[in-house]
């Protein structure tokens, strides 16, 4: 498909198709179909043997083992076949070994020369045998160990596959098989010398095993040091190399390198973890103990109060305990980019990388910049990643013409863009952002060119801006008769809630060359159909749409969403997420690779905590110790398979019940005669709870050969259709697991289904946005698709390389930022009143009860308010009416008041310590607690209740008051009124007026009523210094406050004051009148 074939849109529903000007149309490149036969235990090719005809180690079923694994099996293993346990016969040019000569049922010579068994019956080779054996591509000599032939050449880099599943062929009909990211293997090139493991039974492979797969998979991960065994094996003792080493062991060195795994897992220190847990276990002592002091001690006088109290510490130690404990195995992780390069992209060969499509999600472009998206995909186009391997896809769900035309521009200025950045290494890869740091930017520059190709290209980057504000400024008025394009076409999507489909590719692999003349990575802009009277889901639903357009257009294995604000900072990113993707173990089972979120433009204190720091750095850490990181909407790649409903590749540990259920319903034990097969099959499909997968890749990899012969023994096309919707062409794209599209692909074809799958009814009746994709019926999408993903068996990783993956934007100003918070806030309470509630969804499924603790307290939080605002209130109470929550309390009992408070902040600080968190970033996150407490989850748990219980569907509108002052950080001194200032304001007033009470008071009553106003005014002055930040915020810029309210501040102050001491409202008449008879003319 040509970049410059113009724009498509349509409408499947109405039988639309149109090419908006159309300039010529030409094919899409091809991808190579490499088809080499698998050893199932090194993952090299099997080979040819000296005369030619395809290697063939066993006689009786065929499976496919390369001569070296062969050799070392008849060698040292226990020389029979992995599949059918048959000792394997002497071929030609093998060594004998022990027991070749007791085969009296056939002569080892006659297997030198013919395939022919002991009974004269020919070996017949059938699709239930294994795959094809025509396809090798290995010719010449074999090497040997025992031969003493040194190994010579670069060993091609084995990407993971060592899945059978890879194998299987493709969807498009019996021949044609998948296309995989194999290497090409050099016929003249000698086969690589490959070590078995000795400490592994082969007798305990079982094909189409899950436990089979895994443990070579681990065979493959220990090579380096099965090669220093071999190493010092095969040397004699004086430096110099013995028989089947090469050259002073170069090539074993390659071999130890490419095998080396491309991540690790940093564990915490223990000296940090340990004193962390105990402190924890010691903590919850300390609570049983306060609260029992706490029940058995009422406050006669006050216990209206005392019991709210009560009740209210009781739930924030629950929710402490959901928060604390799926922080219990926090880890850290760094990856390694030279072994992945060194494994799947060597200098000089064909980059085995695998594709990725990344995601860019925009709805409005007066709310949502232009300028700001184009940078975004700029950052994306320029990504350090083989352009043939990259697809960016932009998704404008308002479909409007600014965000058409903008982008048409970015491609442009791509051109220039893409070049110098790759050319001098840059970063960041944002134009606006890498200009505007305030840093030597001819720090590690050599090139002398450099600085006259800056100066120019920031001007080519001026000009951009300037055009991209044209844009901006003519669309602030629509014309009546709507937006026409260049060529007088009116605009597709002049109404925003009914227009067609549309797409439009600005660069591609055909068209779109940069000032150098290399491809750049593809471009496409992608408008969904929308029609009134059909459910659209918001950005979940363009999110799916997404999904299909990308798998029918290019079909990367691996997809990266991004919001329109996040730019890639780290032009390595996608590498980064290939470490944990690729790898031929952990990448089976990962359903997506998180990174953290972090910001531009924030001030430099933090006010409103807009960094999170204490999530991403101290939350998300805990829970890659689990199971793995929840999904936070953005910054996040997946593995396309996951989205699509299948279940990860397990192992039997993996497979095991979880905690739950296993203490509910204990173990089975299986008989030594037990069908294992059947058991783990049966087990599979019956691992999840309604989210039973469209077939599993176990059963994928047991059918015989054929398309048709797989899907007739998994399911019917109608169930395919039930699922995924009605386009075989996105059907086929599903079966596809290492991506890319078919060879014979027709562009026109393409085009019109990629219409097809955008259309507006184009999920009913399907598994859409219920099983498949991102999951509708919330508005925090992202909480409940990775729920799901992992609720399957799926695993996730947390990953924070040292220049962070992506930066965006926050809102700084205070109102914005409580809009943001009820966003999310409201998301939870759907989800907690939903069928996907994780605290009663998907016991029968593979969720760890940590991570499942986890999930619960992100849909929980919300509640939290109604206890925080009340105990809010109640020192104020306190203060008011000279009564307190907490009786007169001993010494004993003040230990344990002292412990209590001792082991939170000690809690705290380890916190700290293990994580790298400042103390001012945890301070600013206790803070921005309370004032999300007492305003947007409030806000959040009535409003969803209105939603979810009654339909009512209430949305709080911000308007704006001007600020006429300019400078850094304006917008956060911009006060913009919303009803979510309500409670929080009035939290401060009565804390206030009850200090003022209290003090009035004390005063007013002598030195022996000092001591118990110290209690409370504790209380009250903890709640407001908790609100300070939102105080500020009120009153407006820092140290700018007006004099005249600060002046009638004072005055109402002390007029209270006065007031107080004279009415002295809370004591009775009675009182009054019988302290003034103790006295009377005589005092």
């Amino acid at each position: 498909m040509e970049a410059k074939a113009g724009m498509v849109a349509g409408s499947h529903n109405r039988n639309e198709f149109v090419m908006i000007r159309h300039e010529g149309e030409a094919g899409s490149k091809p991808l190579k179909n490499l088809n080499g036969q698998l050893c199932q235990i090194c993952g090299d090719t099997v080979g040819l043997t000296s005369i030619g005809d395809v290697f063939v180690a066993c006689n009786e079923c065929a499976f496919p083992v390369c001569r070296p694994c062969y050799e070392y099996e008849r060698k040292d293993g226990n020389q029979s076949c992995p599949q059918c346990k048959t000792r394997y016969k002497r071929h030609k040019g093998s060594p004998r070994v022990d027991g070749d000569e007791e085969e009296d049922d056939v002569d080892d010579l006659d297997i030198e020369f013919s395939y022919t068994q002991g009974n004269g019956k020919a070996l017949r080779h059938s699709p239930e045998d294994g795959p094809d054996l025509s396809s090798s591509s290995r010719h010449g000599p074999i090497p040997f160990l025992t031969h003493g032939q040194p190994v010579s050449g670069e060993i091609p880099a084995t990407p993971d596959n060592q899945s059978i599943r890879s194998q299987v062929s493709g969807p498009l009909g019996p021949g044609e098989r998948r296309n995989s990211s194999l290497s090409y293997v050099d016929p003249s090139l000698p086969v690589p010398v490959r070590i078995v493991d000795p400490s592994k039974d082969l007798n305990s492979y079982g094909v189409g095993s899950v436990d089979w797969k895994e443990r070579v998979e681990g065979w493959k991960l220990k090579q380096d040091k099965n090669m220093m065994q071999m190493t010092n094996r095969y040397t004699d003792g004086k430096g110099t190399d013995m028989e089947g080493t090469g050259s002073n062991g170069e090539d074993l060195q390659i071999t130890d390198d490419v095998r080396q795994p491309m991540h690790r897992v940093v564990p915490i220190p223990s000296s940090q973890l340990n004193l962390y847990r105990v402190v924890i276990i010691l903590r919850l002592i300390i609570l049983g103990f306060f609260f029992q002091y706490r029940v058995t001690h009422p406050v006669k006088n006050a216990y209206p109060l005392w019991l709210t109290s009560v009740i209210c510490e009781i739930w924030f130690a629950l929710s402490w305990l959901l928060d604390q404990f799926p922080k219990w195995y926090p880890i850290n992780r760094e990856t390694y980019l030279d072994r992945l390069a060194l494994r799947y992209d060597r200098e000089g060969e064909p980059s085995q990388l695998a594709p990725v499509d990344v995601f860019v999600s925009t709805v409005d472009p007066l709310k949502e910049p232009p300028l700001i998206t184009a940078n975004t995909v700029l950052s994306i186009l320029s990504v350090d990643y083989p352009v043939d391997k990259v697809s960016c896809y932009v998704s404008d769900d308002g479909s409007a013409m600014l965000t058409f035309e903008s982008l048409s521009e970015t491609a442009e200025f791509a051109r220039k863009w893409v070049p110098f950045c790759k050319k001098h290494s840059i970063e960041p890869r944002a134009p606006e952002f890498y200009f505007a740091q305030k840093i030597d930017y001819l720090k590690d520059k050599i090139k002398p060119s450099f600085v006259k190709e800056r100066r120019a290209m920031k001007r080519e980057y001026e000009e951009f801006k300037v055009r991209i504000n044209a844009l901006v400024a003519k669309a602030q008025k629509t014309p009546e008769e709507g937006w026409t394009m260049q060529d007088g076409t009116p605009w597709p999507g002049n109404n925003p809630r009914d227009h067609p489909g549309m797409i439009q590719v600005f660069l591609g692999h055909s068209g779109g060359l940069d000032t150098d003349g290399n491809e750049l990575p593809r471009l496409v802009y992608v408008s969904r159909e929308k029609r009134p009277g059909f459910q659209h889901h918001k950005k979940a639903g363009a999110m799916n749409a997404l999904i299909r357009v990308s798998a029918v257009l290019t079909n990367g294995a691996y997809l990266l969403n991004v919001d329109c604000d996040h730019y890639f900072n780290n032009s390595k990113a996608l590498r980064e997420a290939m470490c944990f993707m690729m790898d031929p173990v952990v990448g089976k089972k990962t359903c997506y690779v998180q990174f953290p979120q972090r910001f531009d433009g924030i001030d430099l204190h933090d006010r409103y905590a807009n960094r999170n720091i204490v999530f991403f750095d101290i939350n998300l850490k805990g829970l890659d110790g689990i199971q793995g990181p929840v999904y936070v909407g953005t910054g996040c790649c997946f593995n396309r398979q996951a989205l699509y409903g299948y279940d990860p590749v397990l192992t039997e540990a993996d497979l095991e019940p979880n905690i739950i259920v296993r203490n509910c319903c204990g173990t089975r034990k299986k008989g030594r005669g037990g069908n294992k097969k059947y058991t783990d099959k049966k087990r599979a499909v019956k691992r999840t709870e309604s989210t039973i997968p469209i077939f599993n890749m176990e059963d994928i990899d047991e059918g015989v050969e054929g398309y048709e012969d797989e899907r007739s023994l998994l399911m019917s096309q109608k169930s395919l259709e039930k699922r995924f919707g009605q386009s075989p062409i996105f059907i086929a794209s599903t079966f596809m697991e290492q991506g890319g599209l078919p060879s014979s692909t027709n562009p026109a074809s393409l085009l019109k289904e990629a219409i097809h799958v955008i259309s507006c009814g184009y999920e009913d009746k399907s598994e859409w946005g219920k099983e498949i994709g991102w999951i509708y019926g919330s508005v925090t999408e992202d909480i409940l698709t990775g729920f799901k993903m992992h609720a399957r068996g799926w695993i996730s990783i947390y990953c924070m390389p040292p220049r962070p993956a992506f930066k965006g934007s926050a809102p700084i100003n205070l109102s914005d930022r409580l809009n943001q918070v009820l966003r999310w806030a409201l998301g939870s309470i759907e989800i907690m009143l939903s069928r996907h509630c994780p605290i009663w969804y998907g016991y029968s499924g593979r969720l760890k009860l940590l991570e499942r603790i986890a999930y619960i307290n992100t849909i929980v939080y919300p509640l939290t308010s109604l206890p925080l605002i009340a105990y809010c209130i109640l020192p104020a109470i306190c203060l008011l009416t000279n009564k307190f929550i907490i009786p007169e309390i001993s010494n004993y009992a003040g230990i344990w008041f002292i412990l209590m408070f001792a082991s939170i902040f000690a809690t705290g600080i380890l916190e700290l310590r293990w994580s790298g968190v400042g103390i001012e970033d945890w301070w600013r996150n206790e803070q921005f607690w309370v004032i999300g407490g007492t305003s947007a989850h409030l806000f959040a748990v009535f409003q969803g209740l209105l939603k979810v219980l009654a339909g009512i569907d209430t949305n709080f509108t911000v308007t704006s008051k001007a600020s006429d002052e300019d400078g850094d950080f304006a917008e956060l001194y911009v006060f913009k009124w919303t009803s979510l200032l309500i409670p929080p304001t009035t939290v401060l007033i009565i804390n206030m007026v009850g200090i003022v009470a209290g003090v009035s008071y004390a005063i007013n009553s002598g030195y022996q009523s000092w001591g118990p106003l110290f209690g409370k005014l504790f209380f009250a002055i903890w709640v407001i210094v908790h609100l300070y930040p939102f105080l500020k915020g009120l009153v407006g810029r820092q140290n700018r406050t007006p004099t005249i309210v600060i002046v009638w501040s004072i005055l109402l102050a002390s007029i209270f004051s006065l007031l107080w001491v004279r009415i002295d409202p809370f004591t009775s008449s009675t009182t009054k009148a019988a302290t003034a008879g103790q006295c009377g003319i005589n005092c």
